[in-house]
């Protein structure tokens, strides 16, 4: 990633570069699982105060399958907006199978 990615369609292949390890797939869905479990929570309970699990379950999975799984650096940091987003594309294209956790990558 030494150029400017300039397009979201760009950055997405590279993001799912940087997500090709089966336990960096799983984490990455979990971590974005429990801030769907933390908003129903609130929803439901009216506990705005569990509000700020969200970012501890979002980017802690995620930061953690970096480090220690995938061993690169999360592109949060560079590309901030279309990470987020794509955490969230890459969780429902898990969910209804158009990407699958175990990729040609070995885990």
């Amino acid at each position: 990633m030494s150029e400017k990615i300039k397009t979201y369609k760009e950055f997405y292949e590279f993001y799912l570069d940087e997500h090709k390890k089966l336990g960096t797939r799983i984490f990455h869905f979990l971590g974005i699982l429990f801030v769907f479990f933390v908003i129903g929570f609130v929803i439901y309970t009216e506990k705005e105060r569990f509000l700020w699990y969200i970012p501890i379950f979002g980017y802690g999975f995620a930061w953690l399958s970096h480090i220690f799984i995938e061993r690169n650096k999360p592109a949060t940091f560079k590309y901030p907006l279309w990470s987020l987003m794509s955490d969230f594309k890459l969780f429902f294209e898990l969910l209804i199978g158009r990407q699958k956790f175990r990729t040609k990558e070995k885990a």
